[in-house]
């Protein structure tokens, strides 16, 4: 008996996967996590493959019907319809259309996060699926390069990866070069992300010690004062790596970092403490003509793993992280009860997470944080001059 539109709705997922099937081998495919395709078998020399032909209700009953007549009048022509002819290069192949929605997308988003992208294509999935024609590629082209990302236990990348994906199949569809997104096919396929863990950082009662280490360590003098500038600004590793002289405005004594440089795109401002002007007066002498304010070698930005082994040279490995400091800036913070828990977030560049909140929230409470970073690097110093873990965490928030 023919399908009909309020079978093809009303039908339920059940344990396993089921077919409800149509005419001229025409069905519905009902996974067990609900997702519902049409499919056709058919053999092609010899050999049985199954086209899919889009979801329901994205692809209805007619239009599947209509692309079911489509894939019979190809075969009766000899040719295998889910694949392009032998003797033809793909029209657009899916590298080509990525890169194409690559660059619709720059100007709305920040440089390092377009490169992070554009990196995940060329490493994950340009190697697998990059030269094929982007309206022949289905969920197990799909499937596989997802598998290859979860198999090196990068399961967050991997959902991230597919969601790229299935953007890019979107603006294949808005711009004629493919019928269908078989991203959507996956739902349900990938791997459970492992359980989100914090960052580890040093608390506010072991602070006093490692600060003394750090202060007695064996290293390069630009990176202790590097991470010493870090910790004071509570800013996040890369926007001190990147950080060069003319950000630093030393009549007003603020820090100013353009958006195209932040984590969120807002361009960031951060008082500075008179701790954290001796710590830039420091690295300014040793600066050695460099726009960097913390240089690398050869004239390059400081690598990431310059404060990270410096961490590990202190004890610190798997035990606490670099980003882990504004992690416990936050909580003191938080916990001293002295500030507004908007100029907290606004000192580590957060954004309120409600949207609403969000597109009204303008201030930048500029005096508060002065306030705040100079109460933030008292205590710092305090710790330091202690020596020692207190008895009482609350001994530091006096």
């Amino acid at each position: 008996m023919p399908l009909t539109d309020i079978a093809c709705r009303s039908a339920k997922p059940e344990s396993k996967p089921r077919k409800l099937a149509d005419m001229a081998g025409l069905y519905l495919y009902i996974s067990p996590t609900g997702s519902k395709t049409w499919r056709v078998d058919y053999r092609h020399k010899s050999k049985r493959k199954t086209a899919t032909l889009g979801r329901y209700p994205d692809v209805g009953l007619a239009t599947a019907r209509a692309l079911r007549d489509d894939l019979k009048r190809s075969l009766a022509k000899g040719e295998d319809p889910t694949q392009p002819p032998a003797d033809t290069e793909p029209q657009h192949t899916f590298a080509q259309v990525s890169n194409e929605w690559l660059e619709a997308q720059r100007r709305a988003w920040t440089e390092v996060h377009w490169e992070r992208i554009a990196t995940r294509l060329r490493r994950d999935v340009f190697p697998e699926i990059g030269k094929l024609d982007i309206a022949t590629i289905e969920a197990p082209h799909l499937l596989k390069v997802i598998r290859a990302v979860e198999d090196r236990g990068a399961q967050d990348i991997a959902a991230r990866i597919l969601q790229t994906v299935g953007a890019i199949f979107r603006y294949g569809l808005a711009s004629g070069y493919c019928r269908r997104d078989p991203s959507g096919d996956l739902r349900g396929a990938l791997k459970p992300a492992p359980k989100r863990q914090h960052m580890a950082a040093v608390s506010a009662r072991d602070m006093p010690a490692f600060l003394v280490s750090l202060r007695n360590a064996d290293c390069e003098p630009q990176t202790r004062l590097g991470l010493l500038l870090i910790i004071h600004t509570a800013l996040r590793t890369r926007e001190v790596r990147f950080a060069t002289w003319p950000e630093i405005d030393w009549q007003e004594k603020v820090w100013r970092i353009a958006g195209e440089r932040m984590k969120m795109g807002q361009d960031h401002v951060i008082p500075l403490s008179d701790q954290t002007i001796e710590i830039l007066k420091q690295l300014q002498a040793l600066r050695g003509g460099s726009d960097w304010i913390v240089p690398g070698d050869n004239g390059n930005a400081c690598s990431e793993n310059r404060f990270l082994y410096l961490m590990y040279r202190l004890g610190k490995h798997s035990k606490a992280t670099v980003h882990g400091f504004r992690s416990t800036f936050s909580t003191l913070c938080n916990e001293s009860e002295l500030w507004s828990a908007d100029s907290i977030e606004k000192a580590l560049a957060h954004m309120p997470k409600n949207a609403v909140r969000a597109a009204y929230y303008r201030g930048n409470r500029l005096e508060e944080r002065r306030r705040l970073m100079q109460w933030w690097s008292d205590w710092l110093i305090d710790a330091e001059k202690r020596g020692k873990s207190p008895t009482d965490v609350s001994d530091l928030l006096a």
